[in-house]
């Protein structure tokens, strides 16, 4: 959502991904476009397409002297902090909020923390308080940390807290995916939506590794590690997931990559796992593999 109209004290060009909990303002997403470097070359595109005169010149002993993408990189340093505080999920309010969604596939990529910072909004004067939150480390193909994604919870409920976006991210998602691996190589990995979506499939599927990225967007983006000859595309049954699924599709088959849909009987696999079981998705998962890979072979 984009704020078009100045009102009760929120500025005009204001947004929000309420998939995600970021927010900024037009800047901040010309420089997401632009992958701009420094916030400088981000502003002198804004001038250039607005016909303003050009930003000053920077005496180049400054040039060198300023730290390429800083407040990117402060956020995923905040980011690997977090994740770092963390402990283990077992026997905490995380794996309750997981075992209440039918998950049992964890894993090293997620952690608990009771205390967790949680602000309202951009626009919330009030103090940040804290809130636990379950914690899932979101990295890169070399397996560094870009970012973590946080799920806030009711303590009370064992579910997720009764606030607007209680799913957020620190750092940096594009491209990149929350990984759970099955402990032994595969050519073939399954690439999702949400969180509880990926680990719905996993839990039906203990033997393949997973890739969440957390958001339809986000799908689209996600870089294939190298070896990966076939990703299963893990979406919701929706008009989102359907278009998030074929930009997907359209990159992987671009680069040689074979690919199949894996589409929910329900909302998404997190509904199917818990009104038909883990067995009964586990089969109907394995059956639509065999048949897409069968077309596959054949096409």
């Amino acid at each position: 959502a984009i704020r078009l109209q100045a009102e009760g004290g929120r500025k005009a060009g204001s947004w929000t991904d309420y998939a995600t909990g970021e927010y900024g303002d037009l800047i901040d997403l010309l420089q997401e476009r632009l992958r701009s470097v420094t916030l400088k070359e981000t502003l002198r595109e804004a001038r250039s397409f607005l016909g303003e005169a050009p930003c000053p010149a920077v005496p180049r002993d400054t040039q060198r002297a300023e730290r390429p993408d800083a407040a990117s990189s402060k956020r995923i340093a905040r980011a690997r902090k977090l994740f770092a505080a963390g402990k283990p999920v077992l026997g905490t309010l995380a794996a309750t909020y997981l075992q209440g969604r039918g998950i049992t596939r964890l894993g090293p990529a997620l952690r608990y923390h009771p205390r967790v910072f949680l602000r309202q909004g951009e626009d919330d004067d009030d103090p940040p308080r804290r809130a636990p939150a379950l914690l899932a480390k979101i990295t890169d193909n070399r397996g560094q940390i870009t970012g973590c994604a946080r799920v806030y919870l009711d303590p009370s409920t064992g579910g997720l807290a009764a606030i607007e976006s209680p799913k957020r991210i620190l750092g940096q998602l594009h491209g990149h995916a929350i990984r759970f691996w099955s402990g032994s190589p595969r050519s073939d990995l399954i690439v999702g939506e949400g969180l509880e979506n990926t680990l719905s499939v996993g839990t039906a599927l203990p033997e393949f590794d997973l890739a969440s990225c957390l958001t339809a967007t986000h799908l689209g983006l996600f870089i294939p590690p190298p070896g990966i000859t076939r990703i299963w595309i893990v979406r919701d049954n929706d008009e989102a997931g359907r278009n998030a699924s074929t930009r997907f599709r359209n990159q992987l088959e671009s680069i040689g990559i074979a690919c199949g849909d894996l589409v929910p009987n329900m909302g998404d696999f997190n509904d199917d796992l818990r009104a038909f079981g883990k067995d009964a998705l586990r089969r109907s998962l394995l059956e639509a593999m065999k048949t897409q890979g069968l077309e596959i072979e054949d096409g």
